[in-house]
């Protein structure tokens, strides 16, 4: 199994390109159920769970090519994909409990072909996050759906029906299963309660591209005319506004100085405001954004995470290793999983003094961290170790990187090309 080594204390300094959104690519790659015609995807990411999501499109009959003549299609980051009916419109275990995205194709599935079985869904192992908002509001558009041995098996024999969704929580994976169903149901069919996320915002415009009539895109209300059918289309995924984030955050934690090429600042002001306080700089350029280290020291600030426009769940990880090192003290508490603290043990055990108190852990900054042997447990909570490597002293091993495969690609070499001592050990 792969392991990352990393020999910290460089001062991160050049330009890293910021790939596509992994949160943005996967439901639009299961907006391509919604049509027979090809939709064709560009700056996809080169990771572990695109691949898993373009292995379940293909159990389920999409026809997946790699379009190497469009533009950027040579390095594979462009997909073809058309979607007949597939003979098994079944999710099975094996792929779904890899990714808890996979879920995302039961909306379009059932919206076209009037019936699914999908897997419960699987990822991360950072809270329970149940698909009860999903079921529910299938329901609210005339789906009949049970639960039986693991699997979800909705019906809607004639065909979906609009209504009206009121989330009691915000829930992007909901919002976005709800949103592709509503497309191809009759009638109107409004969302209230519904996640704002930038990637929400983008699988809208694509479906838009498609021939969907959505209005209130961007905000907390969705309103949705069905259509008989969607046709194909081109369209472009956003920048990983966590990946730039990540990065950002690598560029404060070691002193150093980066431009972000691609990213996108629009998207980022919740961790903008952030690291401003915290004695970084972070300003928005003519090809992305730049980001370096102000003063001497990082200064500790509060963080609470909420949905968007807030202060995002997949970057507290990554923030709480930044107050690791700060002057001062601050609280990091999540609203969004039950579970997501579990990095906190792996940055004790280099010398972080972190106090876990329910939903709120304490973070008393000091001044170094030391390198020691590690273990990922999460995608987030695995990039939040290797920015712990990059600020310590002495060596840090990285364990089950997997995890970290899922969402950042080739960041070995991103962070190699700025002067970081790190390089993947192979077993």
């Amino acid at each position: 199994m792969d392991r990352i080594r990393i020999r910290g204390g460089q001062a991160l300094r050049g330009r890293i390109a910021i790939g596509g959104s992994k949160n943005a690519a996967l439901p639009l790659m299961a907006a391509s159920l919604l049509t027979g015609e090809t939709l064709s995807l560009a700056n996809l990411p080169h990771l572990a769970d695109i691949a898993t999501m373009a292995n379940l499109l293909a159990e389920l009959g999409v026809q997946v090519g790699m379009n190497g003549d469009a533009p950027g299609g040579h390095s594979g980051r462009v997909f073809d994909l058309t979607a007949a009916e597939p003979g098994d419109k079944t999710a099975p275990y094996d792929l779904v409990r890899r990714m808890r995205a996979s879920v995302l194709v039961l909306g379009p599935l059932l919206a076209r072909w009037g019936e699914a079985r999908v897997s419960l869904p699987g990822g991360c192992a950072i809270g329970t996050r149940p698909v009860d908002l999903h079921l529910d509001g299938l329901r609210s558009l005339g789906a009949e759906i049970e639960l039986e041995e693991g699997y979800i098996h909705a019906r809607a024999p004639g065909g979906l029906v609009g209504g009206h969704i009121l989330f009691p929580s915000v829930s992007v994976g909901a919002t976005e299963n709800l949103l592709m169903a509503a497309v191809l149901a009759k009638g109107e069919t409004q969302i209230a309660n519904a996640a704002r996320e930038p990637e929400v915002a983008d699988l809208a415009r694509c479906l838009v591209a498609m021939g969907a009539a959505i209005e209130g895109i961007g905000t907390d209300t969705l309103r949705i005319q069905g259509a008989e059918e969607l046709h194909g289309a081109s369209y472009r995924v956003i920048p990983d506004r966590i990946e730039a984030g990540t990065y950002a955050v690598a560029a404060a934690i070691t002193g150093g100085d980066l431009q972000l090429d691609g990213a996108d600042f629009e998207t980022m002001d919740a961790l903008a405001d952030i690291l401003a306080r915290s004695g970084a700089e972070i300003t928005k350029t003519s090809g992305g954004v730049a980001v370096r280290r102000t003063g001497s020291a990082i200064r500790g600030v509060d963080v609470m995470t909420e949905p968007f426009p807030g202060f995002p769940t997949d970057m507290q990880a990554q923030i709480m290793t930044l107050m690791a090192v700060s002057e001062g003290a601050s609280m990091i508490t999540e609203s969004i999983f039950e579970n997501r603290f579990m990095h906190v043990p792996e940055l004790c055990r280099m010398g972080a003094d972190i106090n876990v108190h329910g939903a709120s852990a304490i973070v008393r900054g000091v001044p170094r961290l030391s390198g020691a042997e590690l273990m990922a447990t999460d995608l987030r909570a695995s990039v939040s170790l290797i920015l712990a490597g990059l600020a310590a002293e002495g060596e840090t091993i990285v364990n089950r990187v997997y995890h970290l495969d899922r969402g950042y690609e080739r960041i070995e070499e991103k962070l190699t090309g700025c002067g970081a001592e790190i390089e993947r050990l192979q077993d």
